[in-house]
């Protein structure tokens, strides 16, 4: 049986920590043996941190690799959440409108 992977809408309603699986293995498309498989050989592509016998990762790290956290100067994607499951055409992002910068003035 396959789990379906998560949306982005499901993504971005993550809290700060986030399990290994099922959330950061359905985020990448992976199956729950690969995911233990790949962070016990510190291959995963985001920092996994260890909480006893748990193990978590930071969900900003899952939104940087995904692309989900817009850039520093304001000029990436914004994306909305809080749309119905299913909907990923729906909770995509928008274009954020341009930053106007003004040259500084000289006195």
């Amino acid at each position: 049986m396959t789990t379906p992977a998560l949306s982005i809408a499901e993504v971005l309603n993550q809290p700060a920590l986030v399990p290994l699986w099922p959330t950061v293995g359905r985020a990448l498309g992976l199956a729950e043996s690969t995911t233990y498989q790949l962070a016990a050989e510190n291959r995963l592509p985001i920092e996994v941190i260890r909480l006893g016998r748990r193990r978590v990762a930071r969900t900003v790290d899952l939104h940087r690799f995904l692309g989900l956290v817009p850039q520093e100067n304001g000029a990436g994607p914004v994306y909305q959440t809080g749309s119905p499951a299913g909907k990923d055409e729906e909770a995509g992002y928008q274009p954020a409108s341009p930053v106007e910068q003004s040259a500084p003035t000289s006195k």
